[in-house]
């Protein structure tokens, strides 16, 4: 594997998460073109052709005069949305996955062991928050100093040694230090966006169908019309949605996984033995999975994904799209130091 220097990371970071500021917009303001344009064409017919089907056309220039109407409102929406998700980040984590925070008199040993590593490393000392929880797990948040946060479980502290843990804490503050968690964070708000407009369509459809099509016999054919207007709109939207979505997942996937072997590296180097966070990756991955995280992007946060254990047919087609590499992989690399 291609070294690559914890400055060169940083930079890289710095220049994805520009990206991911301009290319999720970018994805949202072509949804909603094509939306426009979809009910632009379905709307103008211009005669029907020799088979008795309908002529439909697209008048472009009406959909661009449309579209430059409605833009600001969709920028100013997603942009308040963006930073009050953005800035409320560690909140939010907090109450998806139970966390609360220790000190040093609750908890001296993972206390010690974080300000140990920090003290090596040259970094301020981040908060420490815990997960009551049996299983094996971690993860790293936060986009600034104020907000920087090293979370553990209770069963990782209670079923790995010292240096196993220590191990695992310098993976997660290597995150920290390269700016990881800014840009998983950049993107989990982007995906949220559009995950929460494509269930606010289908919720929408849902109801459009179940009050629209119980309607009673006397309803006129004004109404009629009315409701089926109503869902083919909301119609284009789900698929334009879902089509945002799928890009907005590529995106995030187009975060490379070299940065969790960055991590491993920084880890290794960090608590000054690789085998040690070998080991910790070995018994997490025995036990990765948490009641408390039902949400995939707080789940694609943690050191191996609360889900990796399952195995069959589905399994093998959600590890192409995941966002960490192969751990059986990460721990023969970490074995060859």
């Amino acid at each position: 594997m291609k070294y690559v220097g914890m400055q060169t990371q940083i930079q890289r970071n710095n220049l994805y998460s520009g990206l991911l500021l301009l290319g999720f917009p970018t994805i949202l303001l072509v949804t909603v073109w094509c939306f426009l344009a979809l009910l632009n064409y379905l709307g103008n017919s211009s005669g029907y052709d020799e088979r008795g089907y309908s002529v439909n056309y697209l008048d472009s220039n009406a959909v661009n005069d449309q579209f430059l109407s409605v833009m600001p409102w969709v920028i100013g929406i997603v942009g308040i949305w963006f930073v009050i998700a953005y800035f409320t980040n560690t909140s939010m984590i907090r109450h998806a996955t139970g966390a609360h925070s220790v000190t040093r008199k609750e908890n001296p040993r993972i206390y010690n062991i974080v300000e140990n590593l920090t003290m090596t490393c040259g970094m301020p000392m981040p908060q420490i928050n815990v997960i009551d929880d049996p299983q094996l797990n971690a993860f790293a948040s936060g986009i600034d100093e104020k907000t920087y946060t090293v979370t553990v479980t209770t069963g990782l502290m209670d079923r790995l040694n010292d240096d196993e843990l220590a191990g695992v804490v310098g993976h997660e503050l290597t995150h920290i230090r390269n700016r990881d968690t800014r840009l998983l964070i950049t993107s989990i708000v982007f995906v949220g966006i559009v995950s929460t407009a494509m269930a606010v369509i289908a919720r929408t459809l849902y109801y459009t169908f179940l009050y629209g099509g119980n309607s009673n016999r006397r309803s006129n054919s004004k109404d009629s019309k009315g409701n089926g207007g109503i869902i083919v709109v909301l119609l284009i939207g789900l698929v334009c949605a879902a089509i945002a979505y799928f890009f907005t997942l590529i995106t995030r996937f187009a975060i490379s996984r070299k940065r969790e072997f960055m991590a491993d590296a920084g880890g290794a180097e960090l608590c000054g033995n690789p085998l040690a966070l070998a080991s910790a990756l070995r018994k997490i991955s025995d036990d990765p999975a948490l009641g408390e995280v039902g949400r995939e992007d707080i789940a694609q946060m943690y050191i191996i994904h609360p889900k990796s254990i399952k195995t069959g047919f589905m399994n093998a087609i959600n590890s192409m799209f995941s966002t960490h590499p192969s751990t059986r992989r990460r721990i023969e690399i970490l074995e060859q130091f």
